[in-house]
């Protein structure tokens, strides 16, 4: 078997299981700030604390919903490693996704994953949909829910 079939394999024993949970990230005032300048969506529910804390129901602010969505990337690198002969790994979009529950700015957040499907599109392409939970530390709802399309290309076969 090439090492792409080996793969389609593992992962094919591996649909319905959770297969990792990342450790624990603080989003905080300073990562908001930092999100909001870089992305020029500074809508004070997120960049004015004192504000949201007397406007909003949350409390304070809040992250965008698109900075927890950015965490996944570093959630994914925590818990799936590269297959032998694979060269890259290429976000491919979403099947679904949901913002189900604000980030209260101080929160601390952690993704979860699940194997849903998995399906070898050529000679060099894997195409995995896993399911992506946001947990925030503390709360019964989570961030968000998502079903996260990952390509992974493997080097031509020998």
């Amino acid at each position: 078997m090439t090492p792409i079939e080996t793969e389609v394999a593992r992962l094919e024993g591996l649909i319905g299981q959770e297969v990792g949970v990342s450790d624990w990230i603080t989003v905080d005032q300073q990562m908001i700030n930092q999100f909001a300048e870089t992305t020029l969506d500074q809508q004070w529910i997120h960049v004015d604390p004192e504000r949201a804390a007397r406007e909003t129901p949350f409390g304070g602010a809040i992250a965008h919903g698109f900075l927890t969505l950015s965490l996944a990337s570093r959630f994914s690198y925590e818990c799936f490693s590269m297959a032998e002969g694979q060269v890259m790994g290429i976000n491919y979009g979403f099947n679904k996704l949901r913002f189900l529950n604000p980030v209260k700015a101080g929160a601390r957040v952690r993704g979860r994953f699940v194997i849903n499907s998995v399906k070898q599109r050529n000679a060099t392409d894997l195409l995995r949909e896993s399911g992506l939970t946001i947990e925030i530390e503390g709360e019964e709802t989570p961030a968000l829910i998502a079903d996260w399309l990952g390509l992974a290309v493997f080097g031509p076969a020998a």
